[in-house]
């Protein structure tokens, strides 16, 4: 879990830009969206909508951002998004896993097998990866102000697999199933995550020198910028040497 958090950390920090700012905004939209269409516009009711608005919120939307999804989604004129995900090895073989959100198919799958032929990776067939990847629960948020001690026992105890501290930011991670149990267990003690959801997270990683993980990270990057593409994840070992280089 090390390398995930610490990747996710970093790009928090490179984050803070307004450009990529908007393409969170982008991504957290579409998610709403599709949220909404998928079981209604009331995120009391719509467990996949509740958790997109307490993403953003985490993310720092803007109310009225927020609101206008919303309204957007449950309108007559709400774009029609299609989930699907795409799998491969990239530069160095390291494996990556991308979820997307689209409006138009061929145009995703363009530009992904264009981004992995560019760096030099080879785009595989559905499910041809997904053995090197567990879904998990995993939950981000500030440590400011709390106890940590205190927070892991109650984590542990509503069913976290591991607690992560790095930073000011805490990583909590946990069982597909016990997702629902940590965040009402969340909720209670006050604590509104940065971000949470079901995240694939590699079962195994693997290390490379500094300069050849800039490469891969590089391509990750790119494809994280394609408003297409809602999560993309990795086995690349986020070591110290590499986090300290990227700093």
């Amino acid at each position: 879990m090390s390398g995930h958090s610490k990747w996710s950390t970093i790009k928090r920090k490179k984050g803070a830009a307004d450009a990529k700012r908007g393409k969170i905004f982008t991504k957290i939209i579409k998610e709403i969206v599709i949220a909404a269409k998928e079981g209604g516009g009331d995120p009391n009711t719509n467990a996949r909508l509740r958790l997109a608005i307490q993403n953003a919120k985490g993310s720092n939307m803007p109310k009225d951002n927020i609101e206008r999804a919303l309204k957007k989604a449950t309108g007559s004129d709400a774009e029609t998004y299609t989930e699907t995900s795409f799998e491969g090895y990239g530069p160095h073989g390291i494996a990556v896993y991308a979820e997307c959100l689209t409006d138009n198919n061929n145009r995703t799958v363009a530009a992904i097998r264009s981004a992995f032929n560019k760096h030099g990776g080879n785009l595989g067939t559905k499910g041809s990866l997904s053995f090197l990847f567990d879904n998990k629960g995993v939950f981000t948020f500030s440590k400011e102000g709390l106890s940590m001690d205190e927070i892991e026992l109650e984590m542990i105890d509503a069913g976290a697999e591991d607690f992560e501290i790095d930073g000011d930011t805490v990583t909590v991670t946990c069982a597909k199933e016990d997702f629902g149990s940590v965040s009402k267990k969340l909720s209670e003690l006050g604590i509104e995550p940065e971000e949470s959801g079901l995240k694939r997270i590699p079962n195994d990683t693997k290390k490379l020198d500094v300069e050849s993980a800039k490469k891969v990270l590089k391509f990750i990057e790119s494809l994280e910028d394609d408003d297409d593409i809602q999560n993309v994840y990795h086995n690349l070992e986020m070591t110290d040497e590499l986090a300290e280089a990227l700093e």
